[in-house]
C-alpha cells in the first residue's frame, strides 16, 4: 500500500531535494534582473540596488560589494543605495565603512531619518552615546513616531542610568513593534528560533552562535509584547534574558510566554529570575568549598548621607568593599571604596537610587595579582573560557595584563588545556554543584581562588559573553577553547530543536 503524503510534505521533499524555496525564489528573480539590466533599454537604479541586495542576501559579498560601488560611482549621493550599502557593510562587520557609508547619506539627505538611525545603532554599539543620541534625538524631530529611534534612544537613556527615561521611549518605541523576524540566508530550510529579549539590555550576546544560515529568528521583545497574541511558528524558544537583577519585569512576561509552550526552551526565565546577586550570595554560598561575597542592596541616600559608613557596618560590611549600580556590566559603574571616607564621593559617581555594597573577596596570588576564572556552563557540561590575570582588582580581560605577558598567556593556555588539573578536585566539584543549583542551559561563572582553595564566588548567571580573540598570533592558544564552547551551544540548541520523534530514530 502506497502512503500518500500531504502537500506540505510534497513541498519538504521537494525543498530538500532542489534547494529551499525562498531561496530559488531569490536566485530566479537575480537572474531576471541579470536579464533585464543586460538589455539596452534595462538601465535602472533601483533594479541595480535590489539586485545588489539580492547578491548579499545570497552570500555573494564580494559581488554585492562591487555591485555597490559601480552604483554609487554613477549615483554618488543615492539614498538607497547608500543605505543598503551601509547595511551590508554592517552585516559583513566593516564597521567604520558603514559608518563612513551612512555619514554620507545624512550629509545628502539631511532630513532623512533612517541613515541617521542606523549610524546611531552603530554608535550605540561602540558605546559612543552622545553622538549616538544626537543622532536619534535628530530623526525623532524629523518623524517623532520613529519606532527604532525610540528604541535606540531608550537605550542609550537605559545605559546612561535614567532607567525612567528610557522607559518612556521604550514604550513608544515597542508599542506595535515586539516581534521581528531577522533575515535568513540559508539555501536550506531553517531552524524556527523565537528568541526572548529585554528591551533594557541584560540580555545574552548571540551573534556568535545564532548565524542567520542556519536560524531563522523571531527576536519578541518580552517586555513589551503582548503575552495574549500567538507567537510565530518556532521549533524552540531561546531565553536570551539573563540578567535577572536588571529585567524583572522581561523575565515575568517570558514566564507567561513559556507557560503554554509545547517546544523545548533554553534558560526557564524562572530559572534565570533567582539569578540575582543577592539571591546568588545566599543560595550559591553555602556549597560546600564555595565563598561568596556578602551582597546587600542600600538606597543611595542612605549610603550617601553621613552615617553611610554606619549603615555598612551594620549589615556586617568593612572597608574595603566593593560598590556597583545594578544591571551594568563589563565593569561598569563598578567601584573599590577603600576607607569610609571616600563613601561619599563614590556613592556620588554612580547611577541608580539603589546601589550593591558588596564584600571585597582578595583573589590575589603570591604574585600579588588578582586572578578571575570564567568557565561557561553549556548543556550541563563545564568548559574553560579564559584565564584574566591583572594587577588591578577589577579584572575583566580586554583590560588585564595579557597581550604583553608571556608568561600569564602560558598560564592561561594551561587552564584551558586542562581545567580539572589547574583548579583541582575540590574546585572541580564546586563548580558542578553551582551548575546544577541554577538549572540553566546556558551559564557562565566568573570567580578566583583563595590560597585555602576556596572558590571565590564574583558572578553566576547568563549574561556571559563569549568573544573571539583578533588575528593576533598571540591568541592562538586561545581560539579552540573558545570554538568549543560556541559548538557546544549550537549543538545543544540543534539537538533541542530536532523533534523527539526525529531523535528516537536518529
Amino acid at each position: 500500500m502506497t502512503t500518500r503524503k500531504s502537500p506540505a510534505a510534497r513541498g519538504k521533499a521537494a525543498a530538500r531535494e532542489h534547494g529551499w524555496a525562498p531561496r530559488l525564489a531569490q536566485e530566479t528573480r537575480l537572474a531576471a534582473l541579470d536579464a533585464l539590466l543586460a538589455r539596452p533599454d534595462g538601465d535602472s537604479i533601483a533594479a541595480e540596488i535590489e539586485r545588489a541586495v539580492l547578491l548579499a542576501a545570497l552570500n555573494r559579498h564580494q559581488d554585492a560589494q562591487a555591485a555597490f560601488i559601480s552604483i554609487l560611482r554613477r549615483t554618488p549621493t543615492h539614498f538607497g543605495a547608500l543605505n543598503e550599502f551601509g547595511t551590508h557593510l554592517t552585516r559583513v562587520g566593516a564597521i567604520d565603512a558603514a559608518c563612513r557609508v551612512y555619514a554620507e547619506a545624512i550629509q545628502h539627505h539631511p532630513d532623512n531619518p533612517l541613515a541617521r538611525v542606523n549610524l546611531a545603532n552603530l554608535l550605540l554599539r561602540a558605546t559612543r552615546y552622545r553622538e549616538a543620541r544626537e543622532h536619534y534625538e535628530h530623526a525623532l524631530r524629523i518623524d517623532p513616531d520613529h519606532a527604532e529611534a525610540h528604541q535606540g534612544l531608550g537605550a542609550v537613556l537605559a545605559d546612561l542610568g535614567d532607567r525612567a527615561g528610557a522607559r518612556a521611549h521604550f514604550k513608544k518605541g515597542f508599542a506595535g513593534h515586539a516581534v521581528s523576524t531577522q533575515p535568513y540566508r540559508g539555501d536550506k530550510p531553517p531552524v524556527t528560533l523565537l528568541q526572548l529579549v529585554s528591551s533594557g539590555g541584560g540580555n545574552i550576546p548571540s551573534g556568535l552562535f545564532l548565524d542567520d544560515t542556519t536560524f531563522l529568528t523571531t527576536v519578541v521583545v518580552a517586555d513589551y509584547a503582548d503575552i495574549s497574541a500567538p507567537l510565530p511558528a518556532h521549533q524552540l524558544i531561546f531565553n536570551a534574558i539573563g540578567d535577572a537583577d536588571l529585567c524583572t519585569p522581561a523575565l515575568d512576561a517570558a514566564i507567561h510566554l513559556v507557560a503554554e509552550t509545547r517546544v523545548p526552551v533554553i534558560n526557564d526565565p524562572a530559572a534565570v529570575r533567582k539569578t540575582g546577586r543577592i539571591a546568588n550570595a545566599l543560595r550559591l554560598g553555602a556549597i560546600p568549598g564555595v565563598r561568596s561575597a556578602r551582597t546587600a542592596a542600600i538606597a543611595r541616600g542612605v549610603l550617601g548621607g553621613p552615617g553611610g559608613p554606619d549603615a555598612l557596618t551594620a549589615q556586617g560590611f568593612s572597608f574595603p568593599l566593593l560598590l556597583r549600580s545594578p544591571g551594568y556590566h563589563t565593569g561598569r559603574n563598578f567601584v573599590l571604596v577603600e576607607a569610609p571616607e571616600a563613601l561619599g564621593g563614590a556613592v556620588e559617581d554612580l547611577p541608580g537610587d539603589e546601589l550593591l555594597a558588596i564584600e571585597y573577596l582578595d583573589a590575589r596570588g603570591s604574585d600579588g595579582k588578582a586572578r578571575k576564572f570564567r568557565v561557561m556552563m553549556i548543556d550541563g557540561r563545564l568548559y574553560p573560557l579564559h584565564l584574566a590575570i591583572s594587577g588591578d582588582w577589577k579584572v575583566h580581560y580586554f583590560t588585564s595584563d595579557m597581550a604583553d605577558r608571556p608568561a600569564h598567556r602560558a598560564e592561561e593556555a594551561r587552564f584551558l588545556e586542562d581545567m580539572p588539573g589547574t583548579l583541582g578536585d575540590n574546585t572541580m566539584r564546586a563548580l558542578a554543584d553551582i551548575q546544577a543549583a541554577l538549572g540553566l542551559d546556558y551559564a557562565g561563572i566568573d570567580f578566583g581562588l583563595s590560597p585555602a582553595g576556596e572558590l571565590l564566588l564574583f558572578e553566576a548567571n547568563a549574561t556571559m559573553v563569549i568573544a573571539k580573540p583578533g588575528d593576533d598570533p598571540r591568541w592562538a592558544y586561545r581560539r579552540g577553547a573558545i570554538d568549543r564552547v560556541l559548538d557546544a551551544v549550537v549543538a545543544m540548541i540543534m539537538r533541542k530543536a530536532t523533534p523527539l520523534a526525529d531523535r528516537r530514530r536518529a
